[in-house]
C-alpha cells in the first residue's frame, strides 16, 4: 500500500525528492487540469497548483479524505481558504516562505526607484523622443512604512538597507514570532533594526510615511484594509506600493486618491485581477501597474523544488514540517 503524493512537477524533475519505493509513495502529477491523476481519496499529501484559479486549487479537496497536508508554493494562503473547511481535522496545512521573499522584495524595490524616479515618464518620453530631465524623487532620505513584517516584508527591508532612507518602520498585523523576530518583553517585540508596531498604531506611523509599502497576507482582518481612512492619513506626495494582495486595498478609494493627484501608487496586485481592459485604474494619474510578478521569477522553480523535497523528505522520515500556518480542527 503505497501512500500518493499530487505534484505540479513531475517527479523526476524534482531533485532531492525521497525515492518512491522507499518512502512507500506513489508520486502523481497533477498541475490543475479537469482529469484527476487519480482517485483524490487516495491522496495524502496535496501540493497545490501553482498561479491557478481559486477554484482549481481546491476543487479536489472534497474528495481527498486521507489528505494529511496540504502544500502551497505561495506565500499567501487565501486561494485555499475556501476548501479548508471541507478537510477532516489534523490536516497541517503548509505555505511556501522561503520561497518567494527574494523575487518579492526585488520588485518592491524596483517598483519603489521606478515610480520615484519618474521610469515611466522617461520611456514615454523615450516613444516621444522628448527629453524630460528636471529632478526627480529620490529613496534615500525618504521615510518607509512597511505594512505586514513577515519574512517577506523582512526580505524588502534588507534590500532597503543601502538606500540610506531616513527611516523604516513595520507594522505586522498579529504578535506572532516572526523570522528574525525576537521577544524583548511581553508587550514588545523587535527586530535586529528596531520595534514591530501593531496595527493598531497605524494611524499614527501613516502621515510620516514617505512610502508605504503593503505585504501583509490576505485576511479577514487585513481585506479593505486600505479603506478611505487609511489612505486619507497618508501624507501629500506619498507613495503606496502593494505587493501583497489586490484586496487588500479598496480600489475605489484609491482611484478617488489618485484622481486628486494627492498621492501615487505602484501596484503589483489589483482588485480585481486580473485588471480588465477598460478599468479606470489602469489610466489613473500617477500610478505604475505590474501584472502580479512579484514570484514569478527564474528564482521561483528552483526554490519551490527544494521546498518540496524538503518537506517530503521530512513527511516521509516522520519529521515536523516546515511553514505550518495551521492544523484543521485545532
Amino acid at each position: 500500500m503505497t501512500t500518493d503524493v499530487w505534484l505540479p512537477y513531475a517527479a523526476h524533475e524534482i531533485p532531492g525528492l525521497p525515492e518512491a519505493s522507499g518512502a512507500g509513495f506513489t508520486y502523481r502529477f497533477w498541475a490543475g487540469g479537469p482529469e484527476f491523476p487519480a482517485d483524490p481519496a487516495d491522496c495524502a499529501f496535496y501540493v497545490v497548483p501553482y498561479m491557478k484559479t481559486s477554484e482549481i486549487a481546491v476543487r479536489p479537496l472534497s474528495a481527498m479524505t486521507s489528505l494529511r497536508v496540504v502544500q502551497t508554493l505561495t506565500a499567501g494562503i487565501d486561494h485555499v481558504q475556501p476548501g479548508i473547511p471541507l478537510l477532516a481535522p489534523g490536516v497541517r496545512l503548509c505555505n511556501a516562505r522561503g520561497v518567494h521573499e527574494a523575487s518579492t522584495a526585488e520588485l518592491a524595490l524596483t517598483l519603489i526607484l521606478a515610480s520615484l524616479r519618474g521610469i515611466p515618464r522617461f520611456v514615454e518620453g523615450q516613444r516621444r523622443e522628448e527629453w524630460r530631465s528636471g529632478f526627480y524623487p529620490a529613496l534615500a532620505d525618504r521615510s518607509v512604512l512597511i505594512v505586514g513584517y513577515g519574512s517577506i516584508g523582512a526580505a524588502i527591508e534588507d534590500r532597503l538597507a543601502p538606500f540610506e532612507c531616513a527611516r523604516v518602520a513595520r507594522v505586522a498585523r498579529s504578535a506572532r514570532t516572526r523570522a528574525r523576530v525576537a521577544r524583548v518583553a511581553r508587550s514588545a517585540r523587535t527586530t535586529e533594526r528596531g520595534p514591530v508596531h501593531p496595527l493598531t498604531e497605524l494611524p499614527s506611523l501613516l502621515p510620516e510615511a514617505d512610502v508605504v509599502i503593503l505585504s501583509t497576507p490576505l485576511t479577514d482582518a487585513t481585506r479593505g484594509l486600505v479603506g478611505a481612512d487609511f489612505l486619507a492619513r497618508m501624507k501629500d506626495g506619498a507613495l503606496l506600493v502593494n505587493v501583497a494582495r489586490g484586496p487588500v486595498v479598496d480600489t475605489k478609494a484609491l482611484m478617488t486618491e489618485l484622481e486628486s493627484g494627492r498621492i501615487t501608487a505602484a501596484l503589483d496586485v489589483t482588485d480585481p485581477e486580473p485588471l480588465p481592459a477598460g478599468h479606470p485604474l489602469w489610466h489613473a494619474p500617477g500610478v505604475l501597474i505590474s501584472p502580479h510578478v512579484g514570484g514569478s521569477t527564474s528564482a521561483f522553480e528552483p526554490r519551490a523544488k527544494r521546498l518540496l523535497a524538503a518537506q517530503l523528505s521530512s513527511y516521509a522520515a516522520g519529521k515536523p514540517l516546515d511553514n505550518i500556518v495551521l492544523t484543521t480542527g485545532s
